[in-house]
């Protein structure tokens, strides 16, 4: 009887936020990404009361690695990068692009292709509809423990993308 044939896993798309939960999930999804030659798209979800919903911004697909990155295979550290104010009313988006960097600066000593989304919104409906956008595979994302308050108060958005997605989900915890 012939092997059943599993579908190649082609795109993983990570919810990334700058947390330590964030940064455990992009660890999971590059050791994926390198282990089956999939491509990542990361994304990065502000919520913001000045932008509608609708709107996103996508960045690049390039990865800007700064000269100094060489230094890291040498055990060395990079800068950080300074400060440079947006105009008004660009504050979430500059936090999501900023949580970008911040991820790309985590992939660039990885063999990985990677494009960085900033999207404005929910984070669950956001996320869901990049994975649909870019015909995800996988979407992976962070888990992390919460309280009593936590608990009670909402529903986070691992269980909410887990719960709603209609394709795999990895929570990494």
């Amino acid at each position: 009887m012939p092997e059943k044939q599993h579908p190649r896993l082609k795109m993983i798309v990570v919810g990334y936020d700058g947390s330590a939960a964030a940064e455990r999930a992009l660890a999971r999804a590059a050791d994926i990404a390198e282990a089956v030659s999939a491509h990542l798209t990361l994304v990065s979800v502000t919520a913001s009361a000045h932008v509608p919903v609708s709107v996103s911004a996508f960045e690049p697909a390039t990865v800007l690695v700064p000269p100094a990155a060489a230094s890291l295979a040498r055990g060395g550290t990079l800068p950080v990068p300074e400060y440079q104010p947006e105009p008004p009313g660009t504050e979430p988006q500059e936090l999501a692009r900023r949580h970008l960097e911040q991820a790309r600066m985590s992939l660039a000593s990885r063999g990985v292709e990677a494009d960085y989304v900033v999207e404005v919104g929910d984070p669950v409906e956001r996320l869901l509809d990049v994975a649909d956008r870019r015909d995800a595979d996988l979407i992976v994302v962070g888990s992390r423990e919460r309280g009593f308050l936590e608990r009670l108060l909402g529903h986070p958005v691992d269980q909410a993308v887990a719960r709603r997605a209609d394709r795999d989900v990895l929570l990494v915890h």
